[in-house]
C-alpha cells in the first residue's frame, strides 16, 4: 500500500465534494504520470455514486433528464444504462460485481463476461506474464460464455463441473496463480475441444493423460 494513494468520498458527505473527489484523484493520477513519469492505474470502486451526486445537482436546477445532462436512478444490473455505457467510452474496463455469485459465497463476485479488459493484450503474454496467457484468456472466455445453468442438461456435467470450479477456484484466486489455475479448469474438456489454443501450447502445457467426456458422464 506505499506505492497507494486513497481519496474517500462517502454518501454522507456534500454534494460538491462527492462531485470533486474523483476530480481530485485524476488531477494526482496526472502528476505522478506526467510530472514524475510514473505508470498509473486509477480504479474508481463506485462510479455510481459519483453520478448519484450529479444526479442531485441536475435535479437542483430543474434540468430535463437526458441521456448529457444526467437521466435516471442506476438500475439495477442494467449495463447498457446511462451510467454504465457512457462512462464505457471513456475507460479503459469496468469490473462488475455480481450479486448472485456473492449469494453464493463467491469472493470476488465479479461477472467476467460482464467485465471487458480492453487493455488486456498490452499487459500480458512473453516478457509481461507468461506467453500463453493471451491464448488462455481467450479459451476460458469461450468457455465460460456458452455455459448457463438454466441452459444445462443432463449430459452436460462436463460444461457444469466447469461452471462450479470456474465460479469457486477461478475467480476466488490470488494475485499470481491466475494461469495455473485456468489450464486446471480447461483440463476439465477434452483438449479436442480447446480450439483457442495453439497446438504448440497444448503439447507444452495440456497433461499426456486427457480425460473423455464419457469418463465424467
Amino acid at each position: 500500500m506505499e506505492r497507494t494513494t486513497l481519496f474517500l468520498s462517502l454518501a454522507s458527505d456534500p454534494t460538491i465534494e462527492r462531485i470533486i473527489t474523483p476530480c481530485l484523484a485524476l488531477m494526482t493520477a496526472e502528476y505522478f504520470a506526467y510530472q514524475l513519469e510514473k505508470h498509473v492505474i486509477v480504479i474508481m470502486t463506485d462510479i455510481s455514486a459519483h453520478c448519484d451526486a450529479l444526479h442531485e445537482v441536475s435535479a437542483a436546477g430543474e434540468e430535463v433528464p437526458g441521456r448529457h445532462d444526467y437521466p435516471a436512478d442506476h438500475i439495477l444490473k442494467d449495463i447498457t444504462h446511462p451510467i454504465s455505457d457512457l462512462t464505457g467510452f471513456i475507460t479503459e474496463g469496468q469490473i462488475f460485481i455480481d450479486r448472485q455469485l456473492g449469494n453464493k459465497g463467491v469472493y470476488q463476485p465479479i461477472n467476467v463476461l460482464s467485465s471487458p479488459p480492453r487493455l488486456i493484450k498490452s499487459a500480458i503474454g512473453e516478457g509481461r506474464t507468461r506467453k500463453d496467457h493471451s491464448d488462455v484468456s481467450s479459451q476460458l472466455y469461450a468457455m465460460k460464455a456458452v455455459i448457463g445453468e438454466e441452459a444445462l442438461s443432463a449430459e452436460n456435467k462436463v460444461s457444469l463441473e466447469f461452471l462450479e470450479k470456474f465460479e469457486q477456484t477461478f475467480i476466488s484466486q490470488s494475485a499470481y496463480e491466475s494461469l495455473d489455475i485456468a489450464w486446471n479448469l480447461l483440463r476439465i474438456y477434452p483438449r479436442e475441444l480447446l480450439n483457442h489454443i495453439p497446438k504448440r501450447s497444448l503439447d507444452e502445457l495440456y497433461p499426456c493423460s486427457t480425460r473423455k467426456i464419457t469418463e465424467v458422464l
